[in-house]
């Protein structure tokens, strides 16, 4: 047989197997076995599944179908799970085509929505799929549980394989009661070796919120048939600069913020998870009326939770900031819409230089233009409550440190006046100590105890508000008593005793104004002007303004 030949027959098949494969998807009616498909992912999910019309695709050796739908557990949302443009199902042909049996190989959805619900008692909606539970509360079978409460058993959906299921150009919209939905775009999902029984390999990535990404890969299963937010699982997660605010996962009143960086990793049985990693925040945000730290912070943790009582315990916490290191120990509860908190958080001698860029982190800001200088500080917290209403209280104590580019004397040059007191653009710090309650909605300073040799022993209470508004009374026990200020107290009651001024902070932190509490000294009700000291203090003293 010569060339030619040859090349005419190859032609002649290769035609053949075009005609075929244009002829076979009108040969071959696979929408038939559409209900057929619908039942079994259905049983196999214990969800509603409804498929658009089925069509074969000879060239990519399956079948695709448009107009996805899979239901939400009715517990949560009328609206569906997952919705997709499309499936693309990967078969056998020769059984298809020549005994008309269905053998499916690989599922591929293409640009799924999928809707993530956080129910009461913390629990997801999609801890149900493929369960026991989710096969008995189908829609049309029964009336539907509360997410919360314990499923009644019934028969085990029917068992499934899948060689592969990939998710391609998916978008994950996380809903959560105490916050409005945020949406992660760009999922892609690849699984292997699919069935309840098999542990199964996968890897995720996404966009999330804000232009982060998070990144998972690892090994789940088998399937947990009563709650499969219980399957096992072990994965490293990665994660690169995810907006927290934008997460889903905190409430927005909460105040907290920062950009995040993590690697870690998760274990799992199904019922105790172990989980371990090193997180970076930069901009931290801890309250509502702070602002972001200037300097990161680092958290090298490692924790256990209990999947089934929903608790757990951190095991390791270093808090690293710079070359300052504090500790943080404690449980936390998830059984609650919100997780519950009650942990401490240790440092002792912490250097002032390492640490003042934190403080707008918690609401605290310096004047302007000001800054700490040298010095130590020591504090001993406890931080209890729900993550979006987290109250942090306990003692702090600084140490040998000074408040530069921050003129007290002049700030203070009504009261100091008085008193012959000249503090010059630095203020020695020698001794402060406070008891702090730091919450969403301020700052609470008590028993507010302050050494400055130039001036002498300070002590008094108040509050920093949310949108850092001072109002503090305080009263100061002079080094001296002479002066202005020692011959006014033998004539007056402006001093408690001889020596003593009291007086107000009052404006914001980054522009405080020092003001005397003449009310409180005189022991009748005057009330303070809106702005300066000027008119007050000209009014009592003839000062010009």
């Amino acid at each position: 047989m010569n060339k030619k030949k040859v090349l005419i027959i190859v032609g002649v098949i290769f035609a053949v197997l075009v005609v075929v494969a244009l002829l076979l998807p009108f040969l071959v009616n696979v929408d038939k076995f559409r209900p057929q498909v619908q039942t079994q992912a259905s049983a196999a999910l214990g969800r509603e599944v409804t498929i658009g019309k089925l069509k074969l695709a000879v060239l990519s050796g399956g079948i695709t179908a448009d107009d996805i739908a899979i239901a939400d557990d009715p517990g949560y949302s009328n609206q569906p799970f997952v919705k997709a443009k499309s499936l693309d199902v990967g078969v056998d042909l020769w059984p298809l085509i020549f005994s008309k049996a269905l053998h499916v190989n690989t599922l591929t959805l293409q640009d799924p929505e999928i809707h993530l619900v956080k129910g009461a008692g913390g629990k997801w909606n999609y801890s149900s799929v493929g369960t026991k539970a989710s096969a008995d509360t189908k829609r049309g079978r029964r009336k539907p549980a509360e997410p919360e409460q314990k499923p009644a058993a019934s028969s085990a959906p029917q068992d499934f394989s899948i060689g592969r299921f990939e998710i391609n150009n998916g978008r994950v919209t996380v809903n959560n009661a105490s916050s409005k939905p945020h949406t992660y775009e760009d999922v892609n999902v690849v699984a292997k070796n699919i069935s309840p029984t098999s542990v199964v390999p996968f890897t995720v990535s996404a966009k999330s919120p804000g232009e982060g990404k998070v990144s998972l890969d690892g090994r789940a299963g088998p399937l947990n048939r009563e709650d499969a937010s219980q399957t096992p699982v072990e994965a490293d997660v990665n994660v690169e600069h995810m907006d927290l605010a934008s997460t889903g996962f905190l409430d927005p009143s909460s105040g907290i913020a920062g950009t995040l960086d993590f690697k870690g990793n998760l274990k799992s049985d199904g019922k105790q998870a172990k989980t371990s990693g090193n997180a970076k925040v930069d901009k931290l945000k801890l309250v509502k009326g702070g602002a972001p730290a200037r300097v990161p912070v680092n958290l090298n943790y490692a924790a256990d939770y209990d999947l089934v009582g929903k608790n757990g315990s951190i095991t390791k916490g270093d808090i690293l900031t710079g070359k300052t290191a504090a500790k943080l120990t404690g449980n936390f509860d998830g059984r609650g819409d919100v997780m519950i908190v009650h942990m401490k958080l240790n440092g002792t001698n912490m250097p002032i230089s390492e640490l003042q860029g934190l403080l707008p982190a918690f609401g605290v800001v310096l004047p302007a233009g000001a800054a700490l200088s040298g010095g130590t500080a020591t504090a001993n917290l406890s931080l209890d409550g729900p993550l979006d209403h987290l109250v942090t209280t306990g003692p702090i104590n600084v140490a040998n440190t000074k408040l530069t580019g921050f003129n007290l004397g002049e700030k203070m040059k009504g009261i100091a006046a008085l008193a012959g007191i000249n503090t010059g653009s630095e203020t020695v710090i020698q001794q402060l100590s406070s008891t702090l309650r730091v919450a969403p909605e301020g700052i609470q300073a008590s028993n507010l105890n302050l050494i400055l040799p130039q001036i002498g022993a300070v002590t008094g209470n108040g509050t920093v508000g949310a949108n850092n508004g001072l109002n503090f009374k305080m009263l100061a026990k002079l080094n001296h008593g002479g002066g202005v200020m020692g011959g006014l107290s033998q004539l007056t009651t402006l001093g408690q005793s001889k020596g003593q001024l009291p007086f107000l902070i009052q404006w914001t932190t980054s522009h405080p104004a020092f003001l005397p509490d003449v009310a409180n000294a005189m022991g009748q009700t005057i009330t303070a002007p809106a702005k300066g000291v000027g008119g007050i203090l000209g009014g009592i003293f003839g000062q010009k303004k």
